[in-house]
């Protein structure tokens, strides 16, 4: 047993790595097992490590508390075992807030306390093609975006022929489920570090059902899915703007019932020392039913949905006393699919009446014929008339209460949306002791008015007969 002392200071939130020499022989994806004990005075945190290939083997660890911290290695490999070290935690830098965790009922704030409202995209594949100017230029439209989310995958759909996937081979005909491709891990990790240096939570997307046999990703059995999610666990949980998505669309997968799935949601939950956000979203025919997952269950902290409806929202959060968040309200593009061709109009229609009900939706572009193709598959551009509007949308919120619908309740802060309705003028409710100011919102034109004068108790607000139309009423 050996005792390494390491100098290096490690921030709130950052990432720890130890890197380790161990064999190579065989396959040490299956035949080493490998994790740390992280000790913080009478605190104590277990993580798994990994084989990153060529000898090498990693650690990574996320401290959350300030002070020296102390590890020992644990391993059925001698010279990998028992090894012990410490390092200092210090504070954060600017930027760094903690992971996303999930406050009150409905909404969620950073490690730290500040608030976060998630403006997600979605953009599944963008790390796949191994096209690094693409890649760049995905990172500098989102840098100049309103988004703070970005839902992304980690396994190929049918349709494609990346480079690399995950697993180890360079086809569907050798694809080797029992070894990992180093390679494609990090490119998805320094691409995620980058995502983390934008203020971007990566909501990764571990399973999805559009292999239908083709690389025989979506019907492993359940000792190989565990084997891929404590894998993934340990390699990226240490960032700390990770989401795990169990699945997307979890439902088009005839393999697994809703019973695997809980048993893979637990799994991760007990894999995972940090405990990220975790959920599963749906895909039944969103213009036809929903038949969401019960998201009641409790591994799960958040409702992750697919529906072209915002206003379901109030229903949702009623049922279940978790964070909405419509991941997939359908698309602004022009695809032949009817989930990728509204118009940026209703993709801002449709994410405003989210909100205003206390819940979030996310973005998605699909123009087949732009010239960095459908943003949802690949990134690139963004062509439509949403995403400013969105950044519009997200100081309005911003610039509120971190629980609007609570403030209204309280009658300190109302935001009232019209929607599509063209009124001439509507009458508001307002308690009679106390004094307001209203502003009207025009949503599409990005607009603030102020109505002159102040209100009080059951009063006439003249309209612009315009839709997309939102009332702010602050108590003065």
């Amino acid at each position: 047993m050996s005792t390494e002392r390491n100098k290096r200071e490690v921030e709130r939130w950052g990432m720890f790595e130890l890197c380790l020499n161990g064999p190579a022989d065989g396959n040490p994806f299956q035949a080493v097992h490998l994790s740390a004990s992280f000790q913080y005075k009478n605190l104590q945190i277990e993580a798994d490590g990994f084989y990153d290939g060529d000898g090498k083997y990693r650690i990574r660890f996320m401290p959350d508390r300030i002070g020296t911290w102390r590890y020992e290695t644990r391993s059925n490999r001698n010279e990998l075992n028992g090894l012990r070290g410490d390092f200092a935690c210090v504070a954060p830098s600017d930027g760094n807030r903690g992971p996303v965790r999930v406050k009150g009922d409905h909404h969620f704030a950073y490690e730290d306390g500040s608030p976060y409202m998630p403006f997600g995209t979605t953009c599944y594949h963008w790390t796949h093609d191994g096209n690094e100017e693409l890649e760049e230029l995905t990172l500098q439209t989102l840098k100049a975006s309103p988004f703070n989310k970005v839902r992304m995958c980690i396994l190929p759909t049918r349709d494609m022929a990346p480079p690399m996937f995950a697993f180890a081979g360079t086809c569907p005909e050798d694809a080797d489920t029992t070894r990992f491709n180093p390679a494609f891990f990090a490119r998805l990790e320094r691409r995620i570090n980058d995502l983390m240096n934008l203020g971007i939570e990566a909501d990764v997307i571990l399973f999805h059902p559009y292999d239908k046999g083709h690389w025989g990703f979506d019907n492993m059995d359940y000792e190989t899915d565990c084997f891929y999610l404590r894998y993934c666990v340990a390699r990226l949980a240490a960032f700390r703007n990770v989401w795990w998505s169990m699945s997307n669309e979890y439902d088009f997968n005839k393999f697994k019932s809703v019973e695997d799935w809980d048993r893979l949601l637990r799994f991760v939950q007990r894999r995972d020392p940090y405990q990220h956000l975790l959920s599963i979203h749906n895909g039944t025919k969103m213009y036809e039913s929903s038949w969401l997952y019960d998201f009641s269950k409790p591994w799960i902290t958040h409702q992750s949905i697919q529906h072209w409806d915002a206003s379901m929202t109030t229903r949702w959060l009623d049922e279940v006393k978790k964070p909405v968040v419509i991941d997939e309200i359908s698309y602004e593009g022009n695809s032949s699919r009817r989930w990728g061709n509204i118009s940026g109009e209703e993709m801002t229609h449709r994410l405003w009446e989210a909100m205003s009900a206390g819940g979030y939706a996310g973005h998605g572009e699909s123009f087949i014929d732009r010239e960095t193709r459908a943003w949802i598959s690949s990134g690139g551009k963004l062509y439509g008339e949403s995403m400013e509007r969105i950044a519009f949308m997200r100081g309005i919120f911003e610039q509120g209460p971190a629980d609007w619908i609570k403030a209204r309740q309280e009658g300190t802060y109302m935001l009232l949306y019209f929607g599509k309705h063209q009124h001439a003028y509507s009458y508001v409710d307002l308690p009679e002791h106390s004094s307001y100011r209203i502003e009207i919102i025009d949503a599409w034109n990005m607009t603030v008015k102020p109505v002159e004068g102040t209100f009080r108790g059951r009063s006439k607000i003249d309209l612009p007969g315009t839709p997309y139309i939102a009332l702010r009423i602050c108590k003065t």
